[in-house]
């Protein structure tokens, strides 16, 4: 199974639908505001939120986010010399206990880089949704990869595409 792409790999208006979603459970949000140290009650505290306008507790949006990065990673980044930027991130609609969010990203622009003909920096933007098809958040981000070694063999091939991966031993 491929993990990430090089360069070449990418063009400009393809769409990777990210596999497979995630079931957002109340322990994924509660571990994750308390890892991060967000103590807002409208995570933590099911009173508290009960008498907020979402009527319940509401998934951190981090998590959200940090989710949906995760998700990409096989299809965009696997390959990444270096995460560049995140341009812009917005919290579409509220994610809740119990939904499903699942991911895409689109290809926006790709260029070589100007100071290293190795590698190039590709822009992708990421939609995240629910089960329901309910976009809840949408990001863009620059991630550095590196073009196709030139090899001489096929197991030179796998050695770049599983740097320090042991041998098994005899047994």
């Amino acid at each position: 199974m491929q993990f990430g792409r090089y360069f070449e790999e990418f063009e400009v208006g393809a769409t990777y639908k990210h596999w497979p979603g995630k079931t957002v459970t109340e322990y994924d949000d509660h571990l994750f505001c308390l890892i991060t140290m967000n103590h807002h009650p409208l995570h933590l505290d099911s009173h508290y939120a009960e008498g907020t306008q979402q009527g319940r507790n509401v998934v951190v949006g981090n998590y959200v986010y940090s989710l949906l990065l995760g998700m990409s990673v096989a299809d965009v980044s696997g390959k990444a010399i270096a995460n560049l930027e995140v341009e812009s991130l917005r919290h579409v609609k509220p994610v809740f206990h119990g939904d499903t969010i699942y991911g895409e990203s689109t290809v926006l622009d790709k260029k070589e880089s100007s100071s290293k003909n190795d590698r190039g920096i590709v822009q992708v933007e990421t939609i995240g949704y629910n089960q329901d098809g309910v976009v809840v958040c949408i990001y863009r981000r620059k991630v550095m990869v590196p073009k196709r070694p030139v090899t001489d063999s096929d197991e030179a091939a796998l050695a770049a595409e599983q740097p320090n991966r042991p041998v098994p031993q005899e047994r």
